[in-house]
């Protein structure tokens, strides 16, 4: 299990570097500018083949090396057939990479027969599908609950939060403070909580001078305690399931 492990992170290495360390802002610039044409893409994959071959220490595992290259290299050519590369095209090239690379390490482990039983094993967990559930309902449900709640204050504050924050920006907000602290309750680190509202005042709460501030602020503070009552009581429901 260990040397299995050891071999992802190996592959894994490889990709890190190869897409983030070592590729110039001016391979990029030429990939995004000639794509399929640009001799830097071809360079790019080999780089990656490379890179996999030295760092799993196997000359007999060559062929792993070489399918690293190819699925590298039509992995980056299909990301250069959109004009923008957005966060959506960035996740889901780095995703594809991903999934290149654990075909590869469930083929030099010899894992392929493992991953039914492994997902079977998961669904079949209630520790498992308790954190999958808690999970989504703090990323999901939680966010509309808490706007139909707060939705007889949102017009008052509509025109101020339009005007002084980026669209959007109170949501996502949201959801990562609610991970962070359910997070922070499934490993039962408390007081980290109370850091992340400290922290929060200190960021989002306005200049009391502002027009409207208070208002603003009021609002602010109800979202967040909304937000962080229902998932702590979502985290000690998790934590009473897989006990």
């Amino acid at each position: 299990m260990e040397n299995s492990i050891l071999i992802f992170l190996q592959l894994l290495l490889a990709h890190i570097i190869t897409d983030f360390v070592i590729q110039p802002t001016m391979w990029v610039r030429d990939k995004r500018n000639r794509k399929g044409a640009s001799v830097y893409l071809y360079i790019h994959s080999l780089i990656a083949g490379l890179l996999t071959f030295i760092l799993l220490m196997r000359p007999e595992w060559w062929y792993i090396a070489v399918f690293i290259s190819f699925t590298h290299f039509f992995t980056d050519l299909w990301k250069l057939q959109f004009s923008k590369d957005n966060l959506k095209i960035f996740v889901l090239d780095q995703l594809l990479h991903l999934f290149g690379i654990t075909l590869a390490w469930l083929y030099i482990t010899s894992n392929f027969d493992n991953v039914i039983p492994f997902l079977g094993d998961m669904l079949s967990s209630k520790e498992a599908l308790a954190i999958i559930i808690g999970y989504l309902l703090i990323i999901f449900p939680t966010g509309f609950l808490i706007g139909k709640a707060t939705m007889r204050w949102q017009n008052e504050v509509e025109d101020d939060l339009r005007k002084n924050s980026l669209d959007a920006a109170g949501r996502y907000i949201g959801i990562f403070e609610r991970i962070l602290v359910l997070t922070f309750v499934l490993t039962m680190n408390l007081s980290a909580i109370g850091f992340l509202i400290a922290a929060k005042s200190i960021l989002r709460f306005s200049d009391k001078s502002e027009t409207g501030a208070r208002k603003q602020t009021e609002y602010v503070l109800i979202g967040t305690l909304m937000s962080f009552a229902i998932t702590i009581l979502i985290g000690f429901l998790v934590r009473q399931v897989t006990l």
